[in-house]
């Protein structure tokens, strides 16, 4: 076992990609709708040429064995918010608990800092909470051979930690509403306890501005800033939630 891993580890080949026209990119489309449940609600691999195209904001690394992409993760630099984004990291199931997901996330880093020019406060990113999610969608996911709670540990191992405040996506839920079932997780650079809510702000303004143009992203800001109530910091708690209260969060 200590051999196929040993194999594994040195020929694995970790790199950016920025080339749009890349073969990589179908390469991790393909990756990423395997290694998730719900592949519907990603970032389709046909429009990540797009995001590649804007230098400077969008990226990409891969990881690949033997020439085939088994692992990676699309993020982003807001310039006007000073943090990163992580629209995905994910790692071919075969291929987990082997360290590939941290390499991801500390080149991910790198990557960040070098975008920033310094060093940047950290990396935010948007994860189910399975109290919130409905039987019918947490047996869709266990019956695909995925365990959300899981998906918290491990990025609770990586660093992230849940930002204490109601965390909605604005569009995509039922009948076009707000998306309920997520929180807002962040990875520090240096270890903290608290965020600045003013940070989160301007990095979910940011964000979202490409999806509902400047003035619909200002009014999302706000709401979820009335959400803080005033607070000027926001505490970083566990990500890991309890599966005890599983039956409460659906009733």
């Amino acid at each position: 076992m200590r051999r196929g891993i040993d194999h594994v580890t040195d020929a694995l080949v970790i790199r950016e990609v920025d080339d749009p026209h890349d073969a990589a990119i179908a390469g991790f489309g393909k990756m990423q709708e395997a290694a998730y449940f719900a592949p519907e609600t990603l970032i389709p691999g046909r429009y990540i040429p797009q995001l590649l195209a804007n230098p400077g904001r969008n990226f990409l690394i891969v990881a690949e064995l033997d020439g085939r992409v088994v692992a990676g993760t699309l993020f982003h630099w807001l310039a006007e918010a000073g943090s990163g984004f992580s629209s995905f990291l994910g790692v071919d199931r075969m291929l987990r608990g082997r360290g590939i997901a941290r390499q991801l996330h500390e080149r991910r880093f790198d990557v960040l800092d070098r975008a920033a020019g310094g060093h940047l406060p950290g990396v935010f990113i948007d994860v189910v909470s399975p109290i919130r999610l409905p039987l019918e969608e947490l047996e869709r996911e266990h019956h695909a051979g995925f365990d959300p709670f899981e998906r918290r540990r491990a990025l609770a191992h990586l660093g992230f930690r849940q930002v204490d405040i109601r965390y909605e996506q604005p569009v995509g839920g039922p009948s076009g509403g707000p998306v309920t079932i997520l929180d807002l997780l962040f990875c520090p650079h240096d270890p903290t306890h608290e965020v600045p809510t003013a940070l989160v702000v301007a990095t979910m303004l940011a964000y979202w501005t490409p999806w509902f143009g400047r003035a619909g992203a200002i009014g999302h800001a706000h709401e979820l800033e009335s959400r803080a109530n005033g607070a000027a910091r926001l505490k970083l708690i566990s990500p890991e939630v309890e599966q005890v209260g599983l039956t409460d969060g659906h009733t």
